[in-house]
């Protein structure tokens, strides 16, 4: 790997971050200041011990890879110190713990240096508005009480600087080091961010009380227990959520390299699926269900032989059957993915119709779970707006107006009804894409041999709506084609400051 080159931007940006988080330290080391040094070296010390787990091999092996340690975990304690010391020598307890933490990405010099500048800033800012707030009246000292509710001003307005800073700082560095628009950076950072340092604030809140109750300091760390445990399960969590994205990704590549011209097909119909959830008001939780389901409804097609999948022609009735095993198929193969829940029932059903004449089991009406007839529709939407081997792709007009054509026969209406609404909204992007194949007379050169094609058509439409009809039980599924469908692309998500921002997936391929 050749080394990473640091913008000049980011370089001078980095540079006048330096240079201001000395300036907010300096008046802590002038000679004659009033720096209470045994405070500020008890707090340094405590959040240089809470960063420094995350870098023991050894500890994070015992815990399974999850040592709840990172940017944020224990921001308390230096809220705690913006709440108790001068803004200076407050600014100064970020240092040992910034130069000691965790990086994940190099350059990690480069990274701790900044990052230690951007906490003491962050620091320095929040003890100043604190102090501007009467912070020391409101927290009391020894016997006397804290000022509640006035207490809550200093500290929220505190926490409130401190993610300001924060994400203005890290916003900077984004548009400097990867050369994003100042809109681009910027949004979302704020907003993501608040909630969490809200709690951050409320902790540190309660160790500076304590700190300055008559139990001491020692009194103080109790605090950081319970949110030593909050932030391990937090991390466990987001672990366990990593393993199930890799095995979504998994699955979804390798059906990818056997059908080359579903790439992308299948995130499209993720994406699609959700705005059709969102539009029908579902709960949040179900909402990365549904997501999978989208994603993985061809799984199946991992258990359909490469030949039938890329055959350069039509299909024989015997092939068609084959492939209309795809959703059984799928079902088996995800059937032990507990976190999966309803999604399984999206990949077993979603070739179901409304009038009963869909497959494997030919369910009708309410008998179709949810979860399936929201895919069924956004899984056509994308196969009539995607371009194929045999046809280009529609217009968004064109397929609103067949889906709606199906609509009680093949398609849940109130399922279409709720694409359209999206679509109305948000919009789609339909251009055309170089991932997908062109077609006869565009003056493109046509795809190599070695990728696969596809000309099959839903019998007696010449459009990839599901048409066929259902064989008798036992006798196989029934002849007819599915669908696909979805939304445009997604915004693109934040990354971690001089990381390149990952590109949005843009349709392309088959259904």
């Amino acid at each position: 790997m050749g080394v990473m080159v640091i913008p000049r931007a980011a370089r001078v940006y980095i540079c006048c971050a330096l240079l201001g988080a000395a300036v907010c330290c300096a008046p802590a080391l002038r000679p004659g200041a009033q720096t209470p040094w045994g405070a500020m070296a008890l707090l340094a010390a405590l959040y240089a011990v809470c960063e420094l787990p995350a870098r023991c091999r050894l500890l994070n092996r015992v815990l399974g890879g999850s040592v709840p340690m990172g940017a944020g975990s224990f921001f308390p304690v230096l809220l705690a110190a913006a709440l108790l010391l001068p803004p200076a020598a407050a600014a100064l307890t970020a240092l040992p713990g910034a130069l000691v933490a965790r990086v994940e990405q190099p350059p990690a010099a480069v990274r701790r240096v900044w990052r230690a500048a951007q906490l003491v800033i962050a620091v320095w800012a929040a003890g100043l508005v604190a102090g501007a707030l009467r912070r020391d009246d409101a927290l009391g000292s020894g016997p006397h009480a804290p000022d509640f509710p006035y207490v809550l001003v200093p500290a929220g307005a505190s926490a409130l600087t401190f993610c300001l800073v924060l994400t203005a700082l890290d916003g900077g560095i984004r548009a400097t080091a990867e050369g994003l628009s100042a809109r681009t950076a910027w949004r979302g950072l704020f907003g993501r961010a608040l909630a969490s340092y809200t709690v951050h604030g409320l902790a540190g809140l309660m160790m500076a009380v304590l700190w300055r109750s008559t139990y001491g300091p020692v009194a103080a760390l109790f605090v950081l227990l319970p949110m030593y445990i909050s932030c391990w399960v937090f991390a466990q969590y987001h672990r366990e959520r990593a393993a199930h994205q890799a095995t979504i990704r998994a699955l979804v590549q390798a059906v990818d390299i056997k059908d080359g011209y579903t790439r992308g097909h299948s995130e499209r119909v993720g994406r699609a699926s959700v705005l059709i959830a969102r539009e029908l008001g579902m709960a949040e939780e179900r909402l990365e269900i549904l997501r999978f389901a989208g994603i993985l409804h061809d799984v199946g097609k991992l258990g359909v032989p490469t030949r039938v999948l890329r055959k350069d022609g039509p299909l024989t009735p015997e092939e068609r059957r084959i492939i209309e095993l795809h959703p059984e198929y799928g079902h088996e193969i995800v059937r032990g993915i507990g976190f999966l829940g309803e999604a399984r029932s999206a990949i077993l059903h979603h070739h179901e119709r409304m009038d009963g004449s869909g497959y494997p089991y030919g369910l009708s009406g309410q008998q179709i779970p949810e979860f399936a007839r929201v895919v069924a529709v956004a899984d056509a939407f994308d196969a009539m707006t995607s371009t194929r081997c045999y046809s280009r792709a529609r217009p968004v007009e064109t397929a609103v107006a067949e889906l709606e054509r199906c609509a009680g026969t093949h398609f849940d209406p109130r399922m279409v009804r709720a694409l359209v609404r999206a679509l109305d909204r948000h919009g789609w992007q339909k251009a055309v894409t170089a991932d997908e194949a062109p077609l006869p007379g565009d003056g493109v050169p046509p795809p190599r041999p070695s990728a696969p094609t596809d000309t099959r058509e839903a019998p007696g439409t010449g459009t990839d709506t599901p048409t066929g009809t259902r064989k008798a039980p036992g006798t196989g599924t029934a002849p007819g084609t599915g669908t696909d469908t979805p939304t445009g692309t997604a915004p693109r998500a934040g990354t971690e400051p001089f990381m390149p921002v990952p590109s949005t997936p843009v349709p392309k391929g088959r259904g």
